[in-house]
């Protein structure tokens, strides 16, 4: 059990870079199996999400090694399906991924159950119906998918849910798959986007990168790039901006997708807080505008409407339990609806241990008054990725030691936390409890 010790309620100051974070890199590494032959990576962290998908990887075949933040796979060796890690796809819903992936590869093998944030029923719908439209065949059983495929045509798809792992499932057996693929109600968010470049790159024909209609041209073929390097993660950059917002410190986001925060930033301003923008460029894999963020301490006000994700363009669905913290500063009262999942808002109230003041309404809907003094507290980690980084958060801005414990739910995303704040005046001590 990862245990985090916090000494927080002290302002922060200095700079931080945003990482790829997991959700780029997981569907690059489920793409790499498109490819019959070494794959480089750079720019990967070491975070655990990413470590489970290698696992899989690993157990079915595949090779890989590390050069500092560089990863090297050579996926041309058989794939042997029968020998995947049960264990690895149970821990992480990533693994759906290899539906998509390995259907041009293997005609037919079983893929376990998988498994991630507990955020209540979490429908496969949307993937089993869209593949079925490229000739994949996917049977539901109790402990896994069967999944069969005879012959991969292109076809015309309207998602049934605007999902990103579902589009990124679609994308990747479409690619390779003989006439045109439309997708559309396709996700255009931001790491959809960034496997669509790895894929172009590698020879895969893709039109309409970016926007919710999506065509491909199915080639018989793909080659890696020399080297891909992962976008820097939006979701990764605003767990930094609320850190410096809810410790009201002069903090320096480095290296932010600036087109994947605009709206953030903007209810941001509307409460009051200031900012400004500096350095801007593009990413290191020439696709995406960055800019540095420095977060100015600010007194804040309440949003004067309700503060909800939807896919991209709108609010990052995974942002939302990151602007909680931020809430408990401003003054007023804030309405957050996360509609999305069953039972998230439900973590909210864990933010109550810490002295927030947090009213439930119902599974989606929770009251946020500000401005509230946050104290140190003992805390379960909650069994979800977002609302575990809102708490640690939280406590960064409680006066006095906290306790997180069981948080290797956070470590999914986030790699080297405490070697990544402590430069900053954090103190934090991370210890393994048997």
């Amino acid at each position: 059990m990862v245990t985090y010790h916090i000494t927080g309620g002290t302002t922060l100051s200095g700079s931080i870079d945003v990482q790829a974070g997991k959700n780029s890199p997981i569907a690059l590494l489920a793409a790499s199996l498109l490819i019959a032959g070494p794959v480089t990576f750079k720019g990967f962290s070491n975070a655990e999400e990413i470590q489970r998908i290698l696992e899989i990887l690993s157990s079915i075949g595949v090779t890989y090694s590390w050069n500092g933040d560089t990863l090297t796979l050579d996926t041309s060796g058989p794939l042997t399906m029968h020998t995947i890690d049960k264990k690895a796809c149970e821990r992480v819903r990533a693994s759906l991924l290899l539906m998509g992936a390995l259907a041009a590869r293997t005609k037919s093998f079983k893929l376990y159950r998988s498994g991630g944030c507990n955020l209540g029923n979490r429908t496969v719908r949307p993937h089993l119906l869209a593949l079925q439209y490229l000739g994949v065949k996917i049977e539901t059983k109790p402990k896994y998918y069967q999944v069969t495929t005879k012959k991969l045509t292109g076809n015309h798809i309207v998602m049934y849910e605007s999902g990103d792992t579902a589009t990124e499932n679609v994308i990747m057996a479409a690619v390779l798959a003989p006439g045109k693929t439309t997708i559309k109600m396709a996700s255009a968010n931001y790491m959809v986007q960034d496997v669509c470049y790895f894929l172009q790159a590698s020879g895969a024909k893709i039109k309409g990168i970016g926007t919710t209609t999506l065509e491909i041209e199915g080639v018989s073929e793909l080659r890696a790039p020399k080297e891909y390097v992962p976008m820097p993660d939006p979701v990764d950059a605003m767990a930094w901006i609320s850190l410096a917002v809810t410790t009201a410190s002069p903090l320096t986001i480095t290296n932010c997708p600036i087109e994947f925060l605009e709206l953030e930033l903007e209810k941001l301003k509307v409460m009051g807080q200031r900012f400004t923008f500096s350095n801007q460029r593009k990413s290191e894999n020439k696709k995406f505008d960055v800019v540095d963020i420095t977060l100015i301490p600010s007194q804040l006000t309440a949003l004067p409407d309700k503060l909800y994700g939807r896919p991209f363009p709108g609010i990052n669905i995974d942002a939302i339990p990151l602007f909680m913290p931020i809430l408990t500063q401003a003054k007023g009262r804030t309405l957050v609806h996360d509609w999305v999942y069953e039972n998230r808002a439900l973590y909210a109230l864990e933010l109550q241990k810490l002295g927030a003041n947090v009213s439930l309404l119902d599974p989606h809907r929770v009251y946020i008054e500000g401005k509230t003094r946050l104290l140190a507290n003992e805390v379960m980690c909650p069994p979800a990725l977002r609302p575990g980084m809102a708490i640690f958060i939280a406590m960064l801005a409680a006066k006095g030691t906290s306790t997180l414990r069981n948080a290797y739910m956070i470590e999914r995303a986030y790699g080297d936390l405490a070697e990544r704040l402590v430069p900053l005046g954090a103190h934090i001590t991370r210890t393994i409890d048997s």
